[in-house]
C-alpha cells in the first residue's frame, strides 16, 4: 500500500531548509536518521543502507557531491546544497530511495553524469535529495545481435569503450564528451559527430528500465508505448528513474577521417562560413562538418571545421574539392584512424592519453560557464555573418557552435521521439562562454554577455516558437515560478523545447505521475495536481 505524503513532514522539511541551511546539526540528524530508517525498513540489505546516504556531516559529503559536479558556477559555498545525496548499488536501492523521499514529501534529483548545463541535477532552491546513480556503470555488448544494455550511471567514454572490446566496426551514435552521463544524454535526445548518417541517440534505444512514482521497475511492454516514447527525448527525470536503456548498435567502417581546418576573417572566414552553410547539411551523410567560431587576438575572428568522415581521406578531399572548395582540404591535413581513435581525437585527449582514458569520468577539467541554443533555418547572409562577427568580436568571449543537420534527420518524423527538431532545419547553435575565477562580479559579466549575443541571434534564427535543444538546458527560458499553475509555467520552456510534441508529454506525465512527484525546474508539468513546491 502506498503511503500517502505528509503534508507536516514536507513543511517540517521546508522549515529546516530555510532556516541557515537546514537549521541545527541536531535536526539534519534526524532527517539523515528517518531516512535510513525508512530504507532499511523496505531494502533486502539493510547492511549496505549506511554505505550508500552521505548527510551533510559526512566526511566523504563534498567529495560525492562535487564529483559529478560540471559547472563550476554551482560549487560556491552559497549554493544550496542537498539535504542527503544516496548512492544505491542496486535496483532495489532506487525503488525505496523513490518510495522514502515520497514519504517525507522532500524533492528527489537524480544524477548519471552531471553534465546539465544548468546544474538541474545538483542544485535547487527547495529543499532536495540527490539519486546518483553513479553506480549504475555496467555496459553489457552483444555484439552477435548488435545491441548494448547501458545502466544510466555509465559514461559515454565507457559505452563507447565497451563497444570497441567487442568489436572495431560497431560504434553508437551518441555525444563527444566522454564523461557526459548515459541517462540524462539518452533521455534528452542525444546527438554527435554521427547524427547525419545515424541520427540521435534515441533512435536507437529498443528498450529501457525505469523505476516510477509508485516504485515499480518498468520495462518497455509493462511502461507502454506512451511512457517508452516520452523518456526517449522528453527527460527522464521528468518520468521516473532510469536504470538502463538497450541500444541498437551502428556499423562504423574500419578506417575513418578526421580533420581540421582554420580560416580568421583576413583568410576569408566569412565566405568559408557561408559556403559552409550551402554544403554542411547537405553533403554526404557520411560527414559532419561542426564549425566553431570565436574571437581571437588583434579583434577578429577564426573559424574552425572540425569533421568526422566515415570513409578514407581520398574520398572526402574529393569530395569537398567540388563541393566546398574554400575549404581548401589537403589529404595531407587529414588523419585516418579507427573510429574509437577518433573519439579521443573529438574528445581533445591530445595530452597523451590512450583509450582507457575513455573508462576515466574524471578526465574533465571544471570551469565556469553558460550555454544557450537555436535552431538556423534560413540560411544566413554573408552581411548576416558579418554583423554577428561585429557583435562577437565587441562581447570578446563568447563562442558560437554550428552543428549540421540533413541526412537521417531529415528522415525521422517529427513525432517519432519526442525531441522535434529534424527536417526543416539546417543546424543548431550553441552558444558558449567560459571563464576561471567565478564571483558575483564575473559571473554577471559572461552571463550578461551571453544573454546579448543571444538576443542579437534573434533575426537568423528559428520563430514561432524560437526553438531550444533540451539537452543544452537553459533557464533563462522559463522556469517553474512560485505561486504560478506548473502548467502554464511549463508552456515557456516546453514549446521551445518539445514544439508540437509538448501536449502529449504533458498527457503521459499527467497519467503516469500526477501528483508532480518527479520535478525540477524545468520539468515536463502534471495536469493531474496544482501542487507546487517552489
Amino acid at each position: 500500500m502506498e503511503k500517502p505524503i505528509s503534508i507536516l513532514a514536507t513543511l517540517i522539511v521546508l522549515l529546516l531548509y530555510a532556516s541557515d541551511c537546514l537549521a541545527a546539526p541536531s535536526s539534519r540528524n534526524s532527517l539523515f536518521a528517518t531516512f535510513l530508517n525508512c530504507l532499511k525498513t523496505h531494502t533486502n540489505q539493510p547492511n549496505q543502507v549506511p554505505n550508500i546516504v552521505y548527510s551533510q556531516t559526512n566526511a566523504s559529503y563534498d567529495s560525492v557531491l562535487k564529483a559529478s559536479a560540471r559547472n563550476a558556477r554551482f560549487s560556491n559555498p552559497s549554493t544550496p546544497k542537498p539535504l542527503l545525496i544516496i548512492t544505491p548499488l542496486n535496483e532495489n536501492h532506487v525503488q525505496n530511495s523513490v518510495l522514502c523521499a515520497k514519504s517525507i514529501g522532500v524533492q528527489l534529483k537524480i544524477r548519471s553524469g552531471g553534465h546539465d548545463f544548468e546544474g538541474i541535477s545538483y542544485v535547487s532552491q527547495a529543499p532536495f535529495i540527490i539519486l546518483d546513480m553513479f553506480h549504475f556503470q555496467n555496459v553489457s555488448v552483444d555484439v552477435q545481435n548488435e545491441i548494448a544494455v547501458i545502466e544510466a550511471g555509465a559514461t559515454l567514454g565507457q559505452v563507447y569503450y565497451r563497444i570497441y572490446e567487442k568489436s572495431s566496426v560497431h560504434g553508437f551514435p551518441a555525444g563527444v564528451c566522454p564523461t557526459v552521463g548515459v541517462g540524462g544524454h539518452l533521455s534528452g535526445g542525444g546527438y554527435g559527430n554521427m547524427i547525419r548518417k545515424h541520427g540521435l541517440s534515441v533512435d536507437h534505444v529498443i528498450d529501457a528500465k525505469i523505476v516510477d512514482v509508485n516504485g515499480r521497475i518498468l520495462d518497455r511492454e509493462a511502461m507502454g508505448d506512451d511512457l517508452f516514447w516520452a523518456i526517449r527525448g522528453g527527460g527522464g527525470a521528468s518520468f521516473g528513474v532510469i536504470l538502463s536503456y538497450t541500444v541498437r548498435l551502428v556499423p562504423v567502417p574500419e578506417t575513418v577521417t578526421v580533420f581540421q581546418v582554420d580560416k580568421t576573417l583576413e583568410q576569408n572566414a566569412t565566405d568559408l562560413v557561408f559556403q559552409w552553410q550551402q554544403v554542411a547539411p547537405h553533403t554526404d551523410e557520411r560527414l559532419f562538418m561542426r564549425l566553431v567560431m570565436q574571437p581571437v587576438a588583434k579583434r577578429t575572428m577564426r573559424a574552425s571545421v572540425m569533421a568526422l568522415f566515415l570513409g578514407g581521406a581520398d574520398e572526402v578531399v574529393t569530395l569537398l574539392e567540388k563541393e566546398f572548395p574554400l575549404l581548401g582540404l589537403k589529404k595531407e591535413t587529414c588523419h585516418e584512424m579507427r573510429w574509437i581513435d577518433s573519439v579521443l581525437w573529438w574528445a581533445n585527449y591530445n595530452d597523451g592519453s590512450t583509450l582507457k582514458a575513455l573508462l576515466d569520468r574524471s578526465h574533465y577539467r571544471v570551469h565556469y560557464n553558460k550555454k544557450k541554443s537555436d535552431y538556423i533555418q534560413t540560411p544566413i547572409s554573408k552581411a548576416g555573418f558579418n554583423l554577428i562577427w561585429k557583435k562577437m568580436i565587441e562581447l570578446g568571449r563568447v563562442v558560437l557552435i554550428f552543428n549540421p543537420y540533413g541526412g537521417r534527420m531529415n528522415e525521422v518524423p517529427y513525432d517519432a521521439t519526442p525531441f522535434p527538431h529534424r527536417a526543416g532545419n539546417l543546424y543548431k547553435v550553441q552558444y558558449s562562454v567560459t571563464w576561471e575565477e567565478g564571483g558575483d562580479g564575473a559571473d554577471k559579466k559572461f552571463i550578461g554577455e551571453i544573454r546579448m549575443m543571444y538576443n542579437y541571434m534573434t533575426p537568423f534564427v528559428s520563430k514561432n516558437p524560437r526553438s531550444a535543444y533540451f539537452n543544452y538546458r537553459d533557464l533563462d527560458i522559463g522556469v517553474k515560478m512560485h505561486g504560478k499553475d506548473s502548467y502554464q509555467d511549463g508552456v515557456v520552456y516546453g514549446s521551445k523545447y518539445f514544439n508540437r510534441n509538448f501536449e502529449r508529454l504533458v498527457k503521459v506525465k499527467s497519467a503516469i505521475d500526477p501528483q508532480n512527484f518527479f520535478w525540477n525546474e524545468q520539468s515536463i508539468p502534471s495536469l493531474g495536481s496544482n501542487k507546487l513546491f517552489l
